[in-house]
């Protein structure tokens, strides 16, 4: 059984239609077996309802067997397709449509396409809209749930938003196509603990420029508040003053910086002009 295709009757209609319509457009398909349209238009919603990958749910009614529900609906005739969102019905059709017309009455009804809301959201995170952002990414994901790319842009959305907790429940699911940058955002996540305010470690430093152990720790901090930047330029110091400092650890700082921003373009500068600098402290 599909997840964006299933059989509902009475008992489940609840729990499989009206939960999920608060999140998703559900077509709720009236058949029967003895009705011909409705075997040639079932099929093609099945087709449709895969093909958009979650955009919509197809929940299909046999009126035969469920005929509170059909009398609930109004169904006079069949195949009767009748749209729920947020709980009401907000549009339906009676009779078996072509694909071309299919499409277009979906296409009316479906939630955008995740690759356009991505997109969308990208630009507004750019601005420095996160909550912008993080509301497009939650209707991305609601349409495309699979889709990993999307759900990690959820991950560094809330990130942002220092809402961690939620931020971690995403990060416990399993990512089989994005596992690099599932890591390195498990990583920023654990950098995030290290949030506190730094105004201490900066006059401690400030009072004892060598007090290395200090300075990695300031690191830390800038890092566990975001400030990237900062972090770096700091674990920087800690390797230009003492490569060999707690068995290479500015070293080692830098490179947990680097692994926590990998595989989102707009740090890559950042990282490269990072890079360059260590080596050039290096050698």
């Amino acid at each position: 059984m599909s997840e964006f295709h299933f059989d509902v009757a009475l008992e489940d209609f609840e729990a499989k239609v009206v939960m999920p319509s608060m999140e998703t457009p559900v077509l709720v398909d009236f058949w029967a077996e003895w009705c011909a349209p409705c075997q040639t238009l079932k099929p093609m919603l099945e087709k449709l309802a895969e093909e958009y990958g979650g955009r919509f749910l197809l929940a299909k009614v046999d009126a035969d067997a469920n005929p509170e529900l059909a009398q609930h609906f109004g169904v006079r005739s069949i195949p009767a397709v009748k749209v729920l969102f947020q709980g009401q019905l907000v549009d339906e059709f009676t009779g078996a449509l072509p694909e071309s017309g299919l499409r277009a009455f979906i296409d009316k009804v479906a939630l955008p396409a995740s690759t356009n809301l991505r997109e969308q959201a990208a630009a507004l995170a750019a601005s420095g809209d996160w909550d912008g952002a993080l509301q497009l990414l939650i209707q991305a994901t609601n349409a495309a749930p699979d889709d990993e790319a999307t759900r990690l842009d959820t991950v560094e959305a809330l990130l942002e938003l220092e809402r961690k907790a939620e931020a971690g429940q995403l990060l416990a699911l399993e990512y089989h196509t994005e596992t690099e940058r599932a890591q390195a955002l498990k990583t920023r996540l654990e950098l995030a603990a290290n949030a506190v305010d730094a105004a201490p470690l900066e006059a401690k430093v400030a009072a004892n420029p060598d007090d290395l152990a200090a300075r990695l720790e300031l690191a830390k901090a800038y890092a566990g508040n975001g400030q990237f930047e900062k972090a770096m330029e700091a674990a920087l110091e800690v390797v230009r003053r003492d490569r060999f400092f707690d068995a290479g650890g500015g070293r080692r700082t830098l490179l947990e910086f680097f692994e926590a921003l990998s595989g989102n373009e707009r740090h890559d500068d950042l990282i490269r002009k990072y890079r360059r600098a260590l080596s050039a402290a290096l050698n």
